[in-house]
């Protein structure tokens, strides 16, 4: 032991305070198990980057956007607005509110449940015990935790780009467009992917120049390209300009530098945020303590249990799957679990993927290709979003539904929709999926009408041969 140090003895520790710490401390609770939540910022980190700068602010901002676009696109249909515009300081105390109320909630939930929160940031110095220093006061001494087991849920963090290095000012992350309290003119979104969508989008509603630089040759690159059509086609309606097989190299006095192939050239930008993925937060938890390595993308290797050794777990953005919240939270309770001695594995049939651009996009289950290179065989119908009654009163017509199913059980396997509420719809995919439900058993489940959901009934009817409100595939 080193002088000075004297740890405290702690039952559960969790490291972070995100959507999947936060689920772990209160299921550790609910086992009864004494908890401690240490977050870099502590009761004021509870909730993590997705409810305090991300998910949740980037949703306010969409939510806002798409309300003025919306009523200003709908002369035709007899609404008429002049003059409408969203006033970013006073968007920014009601996204604060929303936050501020969120945030409140958890710590309320935590402090009900008896979880200690600790400020800091947590380092494992041996393989049963924790560091913490004050990030904020290097001057403070350091706590020591001896812990019995402990769950890593430390997150990610915006992955930098050379030659666009953030300052806050005119190079942004993800995290500084959320703090804007006036729109810029010129706006420049590097990187297409999820992120650089939601926020150009979003963006461009309000009334920006936006240009969109993407590396790869399309749009979400890293989802399927059935997606690419309707979004790119949106993009373009809202005066997005839209540049493919594009890097940025470089920002300076307002011109962004672009290399596309041999050819280089220079747009004009106010800011540039650079959008370009997420890093796992695993370069800060002295892992070599632990006897932990982490694999060549930074991720922590861990069993269907979500345990990297017997007696630490790690969960969300620092293992491997997508980068979700919602993924974090289900994977929080299997790993808490797991540590109490209860059998417990992550073996989701689907994790939902959902992009809140325009139109919004939700993915669940295989894809037709994914499918037929895994040797099954499968088939695929589309019901396109003109068809649905609902959609039409909407004004929303581009769009689509998927549906994929295995040919000799007509289980379903796959639903991929690119429509309004997306999102929402998605939910009844996954949970098709998870239980094997047949193409029957969707088709035969009666939907409201008129409603966005009927598009996947009626999905089932066609691949059945009985549709209502398509024609028949031949």
């Amino acid at each position: 032991m080193v002088v000075g140090e004297i740890p405290v003895s702690a039952d559960l520790v969790v490291v972070g305070g995100g959507p999947g710490g936060y689920a772990a401390a209160l299921r550790g609770a609910q086992l009864g198990r004494d908890v401690v939540l240490i977050d870099r910022d502590g009761p004021d980190g509870i909730g993590g980057v997705c409810l305090r700068v991300g998910c949740i602010p980037s949703k306010a901002l969409i939510e806002i956007a798409s309300h003025l676009e919306r009523a200003c696109s709908l002369s035709h249909a007899g609404l008429h607005v002049d003059g409408a515009n969203v006033d970013m300081a006073a968007w920014q105390l009601w996204k604060e509110s929303v936050v501020d109320g969120l945030t409140s909630g958890i710590r309320q939930l935590l402090r009900t449940a008896g979880v200690s929160v600790v400020s800091g940031h947590a380092q494992l110095s041996r393989v049963d015990q924790l560091v913490v220093n004050d990030p904020f006061n290097p001057l403070a001494p350091a706590q020591y935790f001896q812990f019995n087991d402990l769950v890593l849920a430390a997150g990610s963090r915006p992955a930098a780009l050379p030659g666009l290095d953030r300052d806050g000012i005119r190079i942004l992350d993800s995290t500084d467009v959320l703090e804007l309290d006036h729109l810029p003119e010129r706006i420049a979104v590097v990187g297409a992917g999820y992120i650089g969508l939601e926020l150009g989008t979003a963006l461009a509603k309000l009334g920006a120049s936006v240009t969109l630089v993407e590396y790869a040759d399309r749009v979400l690159p890293s989802m399927d390209a059935m997606f690419a059509r309707p979004i790119t086609g949106r993009l373009r309606q809202l005066g997005v300009d839209v540049r493919l097989n594009t890097a940025a190299t470089g920002f300076d006095d307002g011109i962004l530098h672009l290399t596309s192939g041999d050819a280089t050239s220079d747009i004009r930008a106010d800011i540039v945020i650079v959008a370009v993925g997420r890093i796992p937060n695993t370069d800060q938890l002295g892992l070599d303590a632990a006897g932990i390595t982490v694999d060549e993308r930074g991720l922590v290797p861990v069993g269907p249990d979500r345990r990297a050794t017997r007696h630490i777990a790690a969960i969300g953005d620092i293992v491997t799957g997508p980068a979700l919240a919602h993924k974090a939270t289900a994977e929080a309770e299997v790993a808490v679990d797991a540590l109490c001695g209860k059998p417990a594995a992550f073996t989701p049939m689907c994790i939902p993927t959902v992009v809140f651009c325009d139109p919004e996009i939700a993915s669940a289950g295989t894809t037709v290709d994914d499918a037929r290179e895994a040797g099954l065989d499968v088939d695929a119908v589309v019901i396109p979003s003109g068809a649905s009654g609902r959609a039409a009163t909407m004004d929303v017509r581009d769009g689509f539904l998927r549906l994929v199913w295995e040919r000799h059980s007509a289980t379903v396997l796959g639903v991929h929709i690119a429509g309004p509420h997306a999102s929402e719809l998605i939910a009844e995919a996954v949970l098709a999926i998870e239980m094997a439900a047949t193409l029957e058993d969707l088709a035969g489940s009666i939907h409201a009408h008129p409603t966005l959901s009927e598009q996947l009934s009626e999905a089932a009817r066609l691949a059945l041969g009985r549709p209502v409100h398509v024609p028949l595939r031949r």
